[in-house]
């Protein structure tokens, strides 16, 4: 039988499903955003719900068929007591029955324990989840600087220690992006047109202790709006939460001397990459933009951890 996993991540803004086969590294994402109505800059609960319900199927059905070892699916955004979302309630009831019917283990996992296994298998360092790091998760609604260890549960055991203090640097993204009237989650776009801009030094916000407030920020991404072309303010905006992160990089380093994992959707900004690639070189590494953003196949590499874990 084939050392095949499900996982399933039904998150604020999209739906996944992935199969992840342990014997070789092969997988096979399925997953598409969220329909968010033009103009707005977020969704409701009660609607990201409805929506995973009605097409978390499609990507369950599009995946390569044949027998799984166990399933995945997140249940949380973060393992942390309180942590709770009704949109993974999709996935949740899904993979429970899958399970059921199918006779297989069901191993549960947090969102973000996902974008970081995620993150290790693109960059080609699975090892890392055996050893201590540092990880940042830049998405929408987050911007945690972790430090993790292997967990006793066999988890990525995720402790926050810097990041932003009150506005995402996803928000941020996605405010400056309703500003050029791009389309939401506005990162990518926005991205794509930083890079036709000349280079721009950004706001330097004052981070302590690896912590950092970017809602200040968005007064100065309005104040470049209103004097400087549209590529110009997009590459203030992405320069303005570089400096940021990696400020907070430079001093999380000097606690702890490890390697440093990027995840999230935000990270798959080539502008904020080539700050982190250029001030920490080897030391920093990356997931291919594919799986930067929200995605099954972290969760799917868990699952295949843990039951591997189990069999011993």
């Amino acid at each position: 039988m084939p050392e095949r996993f499900l996982g399933i991540d039904t998150s604020n803004y999209r739906t996944s499903a992935a199969v992840f086969d342990a014997e070789n590294g092969v997988w096979h994402n399925e997953g598409s955003l969220l329909t968010v109505p033009e103009g707005a800059i977020g969704l409701r609960q009660s609607d990201a719900l409805f929506q995973h319900t009605v097409h978390l199927h499609e990507k369950i059905e599009a995946l390569p068929q044949g027998e799984v070892r166990a399933i995945g699916v997140s249940t949380r955004p973060r393992a942390v007591e309180g942590s709770y979302m009704p949109c993974f309630l999709a996935g949740q009831s899904v993979a429970r029955s899958a399970a059921h019917l199918l006779s297989v283990p069901l191993f549960t996992v947090s969102h973000q324990q996902g974008h970081i296994a995620a993150a290790a298998l693109s960059a080609g360092r699975l090892g890392l989840l055996d050893e201590p790091f540092l990880a940042w998760h830049l998405s929408g609604g987050t911007s945690e600087l972790l430090y993790v260890t292997p967990g006793a549960d066999g988890l990525p055991d995720c402790t926050c220690i810097g990041g932003t203090t009150d506005l995402a640097a996803g928000q941020l993204i996605d405010r400056a992006g309703a500003l050029l009237g791009l389309p939401f989650p506005s990162g990518a776009a926005l991205d794509a047109l930083a890079m036709d801009a000349e280079p721009e030094k950004g706001y330097r916000p004052k981070v302590t202790d690896c912590r950092f407030s970017l809602s200040g920020m968005q007064n100065q991404v309005e104040n470049k709006h209103k004097t400087a072309q549209a590529a110009q303010m997009a590459r203030f905006t992405l320069e303005t939460v570089a400096n940021a992160v990696v400020k907070a990089t430079e001093q999380a380093l000097l606690q702890h001397d490890c390697p440093v994992l990027c995840a999230g959707g935000v990270m798959a900004s080539r502008v904020l990459r080539a700050r982190m690639q250029q001030a920490f070189g080897e030391r920093v590494w990356f997931a291919e933009p594919v799986l930067s953003g929200d995605n099954a196949v972290g969760v799917a590499v868990l699952a295949a951890r843990l039951y591997e874990r189990n069999k011993t």
